[in-house]
């Protein structure tokens, strides 16, 4: 009698925690919940379901509903976010600026070969979020960036004519530095509030963002874009190392594989995701600005001279130089 009663309380005990072992993780994103990034995540959420037989899920939390992303990666450094998707907070580290480097890839071979898998910028990024107690899961590619304006451009392509047009900029030294360079105002603005400035005049555009953002938050006030290829837009999947290391050895693998199938399949799309962002942008009644490939080489040119200096002595000239050198040649075959 007194094993059955054992038996009965040890089964009991099995039954309730079998259910508490599965988890459930909250992952925040910046776009709304329509946009083609939540689309790839539902994605990536069936496959960790299936890879860890459902011991754990994934519930998306789009459109900043967590906080901004500066907010989210400290979150997630302490645990109180599980994972986000989402440009990196250079506010917690100045040297994540190196993801941001203006006219740092000219193209999209070479962009992948810095910021795909084994690229000197993806696992230089993936060292420096180890230091917040963060683990990087992917590199997700989103754009070239470029200009949006609420009103006609102004000499594009001349980045030493004064264009006389403030612009808003993310709060990041770099972005505000690009603006001054390409002839612009920068206007540091939250990007919460940067929709409202532009519609109410406070400033004539955006720069910071590329087709996509522009499409998915600014496309009513947008009469103009140019796709100037500002800088090389990533977003990083990351994961709170508290959450992964309460993970089994299994599920943290399915999890990993997930997110690697999850930046396989973006770098596949992502080069034709651009042009169809743009098309959607004209049909919404922008135009678009087409720029030579001297004009391009031009911007970079000045941009590269003026901008890149100022950054690496924010960010450690040494360590910076040392990153872009092998930067650079990664991508000389390309």
């Amino acid at each position: 009698m007194k094993h059955y009663f054992l038996s009965a309380a040890t089964a009991a005990i099995v039954a309730v925690a079998g259910p508490a072992m599965a988890k459930e993780l909250k992952l925040s994103d910046v776009r709304p919940a329509d946009a083609t990034i939540n689309k790839e995540l539902a994605a990536f959420a069936d496959d960790v379901k299936t890879g860890t037989n459902g011991d754990v899920t994934i519930k998306l939390f789009p459109s900043s509903e967590l906080g901004n992303y500066t907010t989210v990666q400290q979150r997630v450094s302490v645990g109180a976010v599980d994972m986000a998707v989402q440009p990196a907070a250079t506010d917690a580290d100045r040297r994540m600026q190196i993801s941001s480097f203006p006219y740092l890839a000219q193209n999209w071979a070479q962009a992948k070969a810095i910021y795909g898998p084994g690229g000197i910028i993806r696992d230089t990024m993936a060292e420096l979020y180890q230091k917040q107690d963060i683990t990087m899961l992917a590199a997700y590619p989103v754009y070239f960036g470029g200009i949006a304006l609420n009103r006609e451009a102004v000499s594009p392509g001349q980045p030493d004519v004064k264009k006389g047009i403030k612009v808003r900029v993310p709060g990041i030294k770099s972005f505000q530095l690009l603006g001054e360079a390409l002839g612009y105002i920068p206007a540091p603005i939250p990007f919460s509030d940067a929709f409202t400035a532009v519609q109410t005049g406070v400033v004539d555009g955006v720069i910071g963002s590329g087709a996509e953002g522009y499409y998915a938050s600014f496309r009513d006030v947008t009469k103009t874009y140019i796709p100037a290829n500002t800088h090389f837009e990533v977003w990083y999947m990351i994961i709170s190392n508290e959450t992964l290391n309460a993970l089994s050895p299994e599920d943290q693998s399915a999890l990993k594989d997930a997110a690697k199938q999850f930046e396989a399949t973006r770098w596949g799309v992502a080069q034709e995701d651009q042009g169809k962002n743009e098309q959607k942008l004209a049909d919404a009644g922008a135009s678009i600005v087409k720029l030579s490939d001297d004009q391009l080489a031009a911007m970079a040119k000045k941009v590269r001279a003026e901008v890149w200096p100022v950054i690496l002595n924010d960010i450690g000239k040494d360590w910076g130089n040392g990153i872009l050198k092998q930067a650079e040649s990664a991508q000389g075959t390309n």
